[in-house]
């Protein structure tokens, strides 16, 4: 598909995510969800972007334009778009974000009647209609059925008691020193108060966004100066949202990183023990090591995986009646609670648990040793399949014989091409990397 990559549309704002592809987009979007219309009502958010203002008119231009009306929420997280499509009953939601990216991208994700991510099928659907000149001005509104438009800004409330209601009840973070980084985001209003109405001492940064520094030098994507403020205010624990606050990241209390896949396997174990996984097991991704799913095996639970990104998680876990899954990079999925990943849910379940074990985050997210795992992001000029590069069956079937595991994929979003490795040999797994590297620039130069 030209439009959609992994997850939503994203691209330059001004160049492929501009007005006109934007408000095109809408109308295609909104034809498409006219045939399920229920409410015609399709709600709207964003994070905060500068960018964000030129698109979210777009958005509104395009789909009153097809008849549709629309409810303009304002910066909130991408879950809170998410909870809240179904909880208003609207057809449709879409959220304005680039996610991680920074402040010069932007992207449009959308979700169902029920808040769930679109899948591959529909996406598709929609970027025919996008295509189709004759079907666009066939649809265009006229008169009393051109849509109208509101802004409404006290639904931060309900996301927050839906948020609160994932936390145990009989709990509280009452003498726990939280430190948030909010990456200057959707999250920067929502997550603060959150924790501090469960009890936290918190103490917020990346919470002063002024359009251009979401991402910048903050949040998921930058741990390390979570991490130096954890250890200069002394904090038990720290917090990383990134731009649209679906993604969480931790450091503990020396303000060191943990893990995302220890975090999941940690978070797993606990559920099982609470008697609240479903499943026997949870969903990851072909991304996560190996040591998780042996931590997993003897703890008596199964991981499945999935292939990249958020929303291929939650599939195979409502294939497979599963409640619990995610990403190493952040992205967890408690389904019980939210559609898509939320960082400051997923922050409230690591949060119950360390409460729980009444140890320092240092132990109580360090269950096992992982694999070696590097992984290394290249510039292509051209994404050409994997398949009809020549040599590429050799390089992996090399990398097998020395017992190590690989996933080669390009990016959905960026002109990247992505390669991991694993093993249990460190200096060999550093040589395959430096010949995986020199043959990709060699074979995509």
């Amino acid at each position: 598909m030209e439009l959609f990559g992994t997850d939503g549309v994203r691209g330059k704002a001004g160049k492929k995510v501009s007005a006109a592809n934007v408000m095109r987009l809408a109308m295609a979007a909104g034809i498409y969800f006219k045939q399920f219309s229920r409410t015609n009502k399709i709600l709207v958010g964003k994070d905060t972007r500068r960018s964000g203002y030129m698109i979210e008119n777009a958005i509104v231009s395009g789909l009153t334009a097809v008849g549709f009306d629309v409810i303009q929420i304002g910066p909130m997280p991408t879950p809170a778009i998410a909870f809240l499509t179904a909880n208003m009953r609207c057809d449709a939601g879409i959220m304005i974000t680039a996610s991680h990216n920074p402040f010069f991208d932007n992207g449009i994700k959308f979700f169902d009647w029920f808040g769930n991510k679109l899948n591959r099928e529909r996406e598709e659907a929609i970027e025919e209609i996008y295509k189709n000149d004759a079907l666009i001005d066939a649809s265009q509104a006229m008169g009393k059925k051109i849509g109208k438009s509101k802004r409404i800004d006290d639904v931060v409330g309900r996301y927050i008691v839906h948020i609160k209601n994932s936390f145990p009840r009989k709990t509280t973070l009452h003498g726990k020193r939280i430190v948030i980084d909010c990456a200057n985001g959707a999250g920067y209003i929502v997550a603060p108060m959150v924790l501090e109405e469960l009890g936290a001492e918190v103490i917020v940064i990346g919470n002063k966004p002024d359009g251009f520094n979401i991402n910048e030098g903050c949040g998921a994507m930058h741990p390390e100066n979570l991490g130096q403020v954890v250890r200069d205010k002394r904090a038990d624990v720290g917090l990383a949202l990134d731009g649209d606050a679906d993604r969480l990241v931790m450091v503990d209390e020396n303000g060191e990183f943990i893990d995302g896949d220890k975090l999941m396997g940690v978070l797993a174990v606990y559920s099982k023990n609470q008697g609240t996984l479903k499943g026997d097991g949870m969903v990851a991704t072909v991304m996560s090591n190996q040591g998780l799913e042996e931590y997993l095996k003897k703890e008596g639970l199964k991981l499945l995986r999935s292939s990249v990104g958020d929303k291929n998680v939650v599939a195979m876990m409502q294939e497979n009646n599963i409640n619990f899954g995610g990403e190493q990079s952040g992205h967890i999925i408690f389904s019980d609670y939210a559609k898509t990943g939320d960082g400051i849910s997923s922050a409230l379940q690591a949060l119950a648990y360390l409460v729980d074990t009444n140890k320092k985050a240092s132990e109580s997210f360090n269950p096992y040793d992982s694999y070696p795992q590097l992984l290394v992001n290249l510039l292509v000029d051209e994404k050409r399949p994997l398949e009809s590069i020549e040599g590429l069956d050799t390089l992996q079937d090399k990398i097998e014989g020395l017992g190590m595991r690989y996933l080669f994929r390009y990016s959905g979003t960026e002109n990247k091409i992505r390669l991991l490795l694993e093993g249990k040999d460190q200096e060999k797994l550093d040589e395959m990397m430096e010949e995986s590297k020199s043959f990709f620039k060699s074979a995509l130069a």
